[in-house]
């Protein structure tokens, strides 16, 4: 009898621990990008993993992968569709490719500064556009990050739209992207962003164009000494979750990502903008050429040169991003 208490006893402590194992099962998601363990993207993606899994009581397990090791940014969107990532982080141009309109924030010029773009994140435009997305294509947009203003790096200075015109320059293959440098004549290449360093270091491109904090970050500087503040796009990335992941979650869930996310967005902002007012006098010192240009000219030729229509962006769009204070 004793033997028979002690096995009942056995088993009830089993079906106990089981059923509490299965009560709390942890569901492991995968997060990923291109960019550097040193940047505030990764470092604030990694932040929001530990956080979601501290308000959602261990719940969550979020595994995050730098660098382009689940993929260039391509295969990320694309596995965001297959099911091979849950979350991503994306230029904002490459979700224009299933709905052109959202792509209205790359085009040359829309934005002033940073302080422009983040106004725009809060305003009834941005909400209607991510909601245009999700509707079309299923992937939930929950936060953007400033990214950082591009510039362009080059063998040569550049100080006007025409100082382009057939020059070798890689830029990412996404058609805002491409505006400025095509309306100016340049020769564009899509080298991906992980090929970038080489590209300019064996003359494979003659020139390139990122924020302030991905030349330092990808170390451009070291193969490139000239730097032109064209300052043609004001980058933003966006926080994408799949369709199916964003599905699986409680509405409950969904508000704790959402906050979650839209908190690491705006650390990571302030981190960019901070490092960018450093990075003129860092890279100066360094021994590198700065240029002002003649912005007008360049946003001149690309209104000339590329209609909305080329794009399927909206004008409407742009006259309400513009507008915005």
């Amino acid at each position: 009898m004793k033997f028979r208490n002690t096995i009942a006893g056995l088993a009830s402590v089993i079906a106990v621990a089981l059923t509490a194992g299965h009560a709390y099962a942890q569901e492991v998601l995968k997060w990923a990008h291109v960019f550097e363990v040193t940047e505030p993207f990764h470092t604030e993606s990694v932040w929001a993993a530990e956080e979601i899994t501290k308000r959602t009581n261990g719940r969550y397990k979020i595994d995050v992968y730098p660098a382009s090791q689940l993929g260039k940014e391509s295969d990320l969107d694309q596995g965001l569709t297959l099911g091979t990532v849950d979350i991503v982080i994306l230029t904002a141009g490459l979700p224009a490719r299933q709905y052109p309109p959202i792509g209205v924030t790359y085009y040359p010029f829309i934005f002033r500064d940073a302080d422009h773009l983040l106004a725009y994140m809060k305003s009834d435009t941005y909400a209607r556009l991510a909601k245009g997305y999700a509707e079309k294509v299923g992937h939930q947009i929950v936060a953007t990050t400033y990214y950082g203003t591009r510039h362009t790096t080059s063998n040569s200075p550049i100080t006007k739209c025409s100082d382009l015109k057939g020059v070798k320059m890689r830029v990412p293959n996404i058609p805002a992207y491409l505006a400025m440098p095509q309306a100016c004549g340049a020769n564009t290449s899509p080298i991906a962003f992980a090929e970038v360093y080489l590209a300019l270091q064996n003359g494979t491109v003659d020139a390139q164009e990122n924020p302030l904090t991905a030349i330092e970050a990808k170390k451009f500087f070291e193969v490139q000494k000239n730097i032109s503040l064209t300052g043609h796009i004001v980058d933003q990335l966006n926080t994408v979750i799949s369709k199916s992941r964003w599905a699986s979650l409680s509405d409950e869930d969904k508000a704790v990502f959402t906050e979650v996310m839209r908190e690491a967005a705006e650390r990571a902002s302030a981190k960019i903008a901070t490092r960018e007012k450093e990075l003129l006098q860092v890279f100066k010192d360094k021994g590198l050429t700065i240029t002002e240009v003649d912005k007008a000219d360049f946003e001149k030729t690309v209104l000339e040169n590329v209609p909305f229509e080329k794009f399927g962006y909206e004008k409407s769009d742009w006259e309400a991003i513009k507008a915005i204070q």
